[in-house]
C-alpha cells in the first residue's frame, strides 16, 4: 500500500505564493470593519444596557 501523504510534507512542497494586492484589500477592510463593528457593539451595550455592567 502507498502511505497517504501527510499535510506537513505537502506544506513543506508548496512554493510561495505573496498575496495580491486585491486580497491585502480584502484581508485590511476585514479588520478595520470587524473593529469598528466592535466598537460600536461596545458602545451600544454601554449605553442602552448600564445596569449590567
Amino acid at each position: 500500500m502507498a502511505e497517504e501523504p501527510k499535510l506537513v510534507d505537502e506544506l513543506r512542497k508548496m512554493e510561495y505564493e505573496p498575496l495580491l494586492p486585491v486580497e491585502i484589500k480584502l484581508i485590511s477592510w476585514s479588520v478595520i470593519s470587524g473593529a469598528v463593528l466592535l466598537g460600536i457593539l461596545v458602545w451600544v451595550s454601554y449605553t442602552f444596557f448600564p445596569g449590567q455592567h
